[in-house]
C-alpha cells in the first residue's frame, strides 16, 4: 500500500534540504502513518485502517463513524454492500 492516510487523504510531499552552505538537495516529507484497528460499534465489526496521528486525534474527539461518513463523503474510501 502506499502512504497515504485512509481517512485524511495525507499523502508525501516534497521539499528542499538545504545544507550550511545553501547546496539544496530534494527530499521528502512523510507523514506520521500508523496501522490501527478501530471497533465500530454499529457494526459490531472491526476495522483496520492506515491513519495519521492527527486522523486518530479527530477520530477521538468525532467518533470513528462521524469520521468514516466524512472520508466517504470526500470519496477516500467506499463500502462495498
Amino acid at each position: 500500500m502506499s502512504r497515504v492516510c485512509q481517512l485524511t487523504g495525507k499523502r508525501m510531499m516534497t521539499g528542499n534540504n538545504v545544507s550550511h552552505s545553501n547546496i539544496k538537495t530534494r527530499r521528502r516529507f512523510y507523514p506520521n502513518l500508523q496501522t490501527k484497528k478501530f471497533y465500530i460499534p454499529e457494526e459490531d465489526s472491526w476495522v483496520v485502517l492506515k491513519v495519521s496521528t492527527s486522523a486518530m486525534r479527530t477520530i477521538d474527539k468525532k467518533g470513528i463513524s462521524a469520521v468514516l461518513k466524512d472520508a466517504e463523503k470526500k470519496g477516500l474510501i467506499y463500502f462495498v454492500d
